[in-house]
């Protein structure tokens, strides 16, 4: 049986690659991240190896030790905990210090190398998982209206501007006006930010429409690697709170974690999801 590596961060995304894999026929080891993963990781009946981090050097040894040498990263790692709570080895030190930009992508970027140089390679997150990436067209049973469909436009070329720049890939937007722009926070911190700032405006002295936008791109070069845009049930339900209406993906790039879950809550919301 063939061998295969799971970084795994937060989130439900590692359940699922773990339970494709694993019904491809692979055997699965897990490395998983002590100030991410969820603790039900240990109860899949896998080995499972916890780690900080920044214990690069010992992913390395875990999965040499293992005899792996394909591994997937999935799960999501909050861009402030790498750069903010992490305490290095001296390997990622290293690599910290070589960094041009210290952004998510360049340091994931340079892990991915390092353990290339190992042997060990660096497959895409969803290489299991294309039935839940987005498919193209309206995945509900509404389509964006107009004021939507103009909003889901001029997000869309916010959006794209941002996601060259690795800023973030989520942009709120209110008939053309952008509300909120994602940095480190994450979608769903954005998505209520947005909110808050919609409610605190005085109704009578507003002239903009309080239903919002949501766009979520992938990067221009997207490395499907890792950090892959990831929309599920609570996105929605986040939406929802926040008075947003609708909800613009990119096609092929997008994991709909929960399935087609995503789109029945989004229909009872009355949400509009289009990929393009």
């Amino acid at each position: 049986m063939e061998r295969i590596g799971l970084i795994a961060g937060n989130g439900r995304f590692p359940f699922l690659v773990l339970d494709a894999a694993r019904a491809q026929g692979f055997d699965v080891v897990v490395a998983a991240i002590k100030e991410e993963a969820f603790p039900e990781i240990e109860s899949q009946g896998v080995t499972v190896h916890w780690l900080s981090l920044g214990e690069l050097s010992r992913l390395i040894e875990i999965f040499k030790r293992e005899g792996v040498y394909r591994a997937i990263m999935a799960g999501q790692v909050k861009h402030k905990q790498i750069f903010s709570s992490i305490r290095p080895d001296w390997r990622l030190a290293k690599l910290l210090l070589s960094l041009g930009t210290r952004n998510t992508d360049s340091l994931l970027g340079a892990v991915a190398k390092v353990l290339a140089d190992e042997g060990i390679a660096l497959e895409n997150s969803t290489s299991f998982l294309a039935p839940l990436l987005a498919k193209a067209g309206v995945l509900t049973t509404r389509s964006p209206n107009e004021p939507e469909q103009k909003s889901l436009a001029y997000g869309r070329e916010v959006a794209r501007h941002l996601a060259q720049y690795d800023i973030g890939q989520t942009v709120v937007v209110a008939e053309a006006a952008c509300v909120a722009i994602e940095a480190m926070e994450g979608t769903d911190a954005t998505i209520e930010r947005a909110g808050q700032i919609m409610a605190s405006l005085e109704s009578d002295a507003s002239i903009l429409s309080r239903a919002l936008t949501v766009v979520k791109i992938a990067k221009p070069n997207q490395d499907m690697r890792f950090d892959v845009p990831v929309i599920g049930v609570k996105t929605i339900e986040v939406m929802q709170k926040a008075g947003a209406t609708c909800l613009g993906l990119d096609a092929g790039k997008c994991l709909l974690v929960d399935g087609d879950a995503v789109i029945t809550a989004a229909d009872k919301a009355n949400v509009a999801i289009i990929s393009s």
